[in-house]
């Protein structure tokens, strides 16, 4: 297997897990925990409405905003046989609107999540629990009954739901760098945090309910040993209220150690584990789940280019320049590549050896356009989430990230191994077709960043970006710039730019912060019954 083919094959595996589905029949990983697939549910179950056979469970403490719509929520699914909600001695009205809503209270026994949820199984009168969080709110209909089907197919005793594009910080920084390294048989699990989950009552008493945050990452870990067929359900997009800063640093904690504590019991606890979680959770920043979680429910999106966009020089350059391997890269510039992907790898190869300081000091001292700063700052204050886009490295982007003040960076990354770079390039899957796509030639693109700017407008996302604009310079950038709503160049490179309908070229960023205002304005006219004052460069 050449080296184009065991990059391809990584980054393929890379966008399985991300997808959370196999690719296709032909594709064969060379893993030693593949992860399981679902089987294929009876059809007669899935079509047929199902009788009441399911006790809800809804933990709670101080959810009066919204305890009664989840209730009646729950009721209204005709598995529901019950809904008992245990109060964790909540001070506001949770508990009497609980009730009116048609649910069955009691107190929890002890303070804490995970308490509550033994105390709710404890009671239950049915063998399918199905548990909900208190606060949620935009669930579509019929969730209980399709968490419940798995298991009264018999294809699954543990469930969990799977919803949205990507998990919270916890669990894109936290929960999937540490499974992906102690239990890489759970890695693809979505959302490996989420509360809402249905479990038989009679798996769920052999397991063990850690009081706090770790509970669910706990009862996930604890039914896999418990040998438990497993599945996920996908119930669409959902809301609920985030999590004060405070709470995730103690919510991280405690996943931790809940983690830290079923590795070393499972002998999987080891200094090398753990020296490669920490390199893993520096890599999940670099993924697609954790860029969207800086959405703050902002609709407007702009993406940079980075080298000759952002700066006026390439990254790969300047490091050759610093480690003595100019000599070598050249001959890879120069020379006759069969493929751009093969290239990147063999550049990689380069900087074997190179320590991650020296790549980040390169970062830091990489000349950037004048007037960059002002013009994120100036996005960022109209309402747009900014983010850097490159088919450079990871470790270098996101030093340019926070150089510029924009909100997530998306490149590929080189593996670091006590923090000496290994040369071992991994493709973003966020650069990966979705081989599901409608559009056949979508898939033909191969990596590019066109994918990442189809990705912001999939419409899973909530709320959805409805104005995209992109910035670049040169031939990498051509597809993503087609696809953008408004799209820029700077001193571009390529002939190939200037052929795309719609993109204005601009000397200076202030050029488009300029351009920035004049559509803000427009956009206020329009909104107040104005007409546009004229266009814009």
């Amino acid at each position: 297997m050449n080296i184009w083919q065991r990059t391809w094959q990584k980054a393929w595996q890379d966008l399985q897990h991300w997808l959370g589905r196999p690719l296709s029949p032909w594709q064969k990983l060379d893993t030693a925990t593949p992860e399981p697939t679902e089987p294929a549910p009876d059809p007669l179950l899935l079509e047929a409405p199902l009788g009441p056979c399911v006790s809800v469970i809804i933990p709670a403490l101080n959810e009066q905003k919204r305890i009664a719509d989840v209730v009646r929520y729950a009721l209204s699914d005709s598995a529901t046989a019950e809904v008992i909600v245990v109060d964790d001695s909540s001070i506001d009205n949770t508990v009497s609107l609980a009730r009116e809503a048609g649910a069955r209270v009691i107190t929890s026994s002890l303070l804490g999540k995970g308490a509550s949820m033994a105390d709710g199984a404890r009671v239950a009168q049915s063998e399918i629990l199905v548990y909900l969080d208190g606060d949620l709110k935009g669930l579509r209909s019929g969730i209980i009954s399709n968490l419940a089907r798995p298991l009264l197919a018999g294809h699954a005793e543990f469930v969990k739901a799977r919803f949205g594009r990507g998990g919270g910080r916890v669990t894109e920084l936290t929960a999937k760098p540490m499974l992906k390294v102690f239990f890489p048989e759970l890695a693809h699990f979505n959302q490996p945090l989420g509360g809402i989950i249905a479990s038989r009552k009679s798996l769920l008493q052999q397991l063990t309910f850690e009081d706090g945050y770790g509970v669910d990452i706990g009862l996930l870990i604890d039914a896999w040993r418990a040998n438990a067929k497993l599945a996920e359900v996908d119930i669409g997009h959902l809301e609920h209220d985030s999590q004060p800063l405070n709470d995730l640093t103690s919510m991280a904690n405690e996943v931790s150690r809940v983690i830290y504590s079923r590795a070393r019991e499972s002998g999987r606890l080891h200094v090398e584990q753990i020296t490669a979680m920490y390199e893993s959770q520096r890599q999940a920043t670099a993924s697609w789940d954790y860029a969207i979680t800086r959405q703050k429910n902002r609709t407007k999106l702009l993406l940079l280019d980075m080298d000759g966009t952002v700066t006026t020089s390439r990254f790969a350059t300047l490091l050759a320049q610093a480690t003595g391997q100019v000599d070598e890269l050249n001959k890879h510039l120069d020379g006759a590549n069969p493929d751009a992907l093969t290239r990147s790898a063999n550049i990689a190869q380069i900087f074997r050896f190179v320590h991650r300081q020296k790549f980040e000091a390169v970062a830091k001292a990489m000349p950037i356009r004048p007037g960059v700063i002002e013009c994120v700052k100036a996005f960022k204050r109209a309402g747009f989430m900014v983010g850097v886009v490159s088919d450079s490295y990871f470790v270098a982007a996101e030093v340019l990230r926070k150089r510029i003040f924009a909100d997530f960076a998306l490149a590929h990354t080189v593996q670091f191994q006590g923090d000496v770079c290994t040369g071992e390039l991994s493709i973003n899957s966020a650069f990966l077709p979705d081989p599901n796509a409608p559009d056949p030639a979508a898939v033909r693109i191969g990596i590019s960043k066109h994918h990442v700017l189809v990705q912001f407008r999939h419409e899973d996302i909530q709320p959805r970006f409805d104005t995209i604009w992109a910035m670049g310079d040169n031939d990498n950038d051509v597809d993503m710039l087609s696809q953008a709503d408004r799209a820029w160049m700077i001193e571009p490179k390529s002939p190939r730019l200037k052929t795309i309908a719609g993109v204005t070229e601009i000397t200076h960023f202030d050029e488009l912060t300029a351009a920035l205002t004049l559509a803000m304005q427009e956009e206020t006219a329009k909104a107040d019954g104005q007409p546009p004052k004229g266009n814009g460069p």
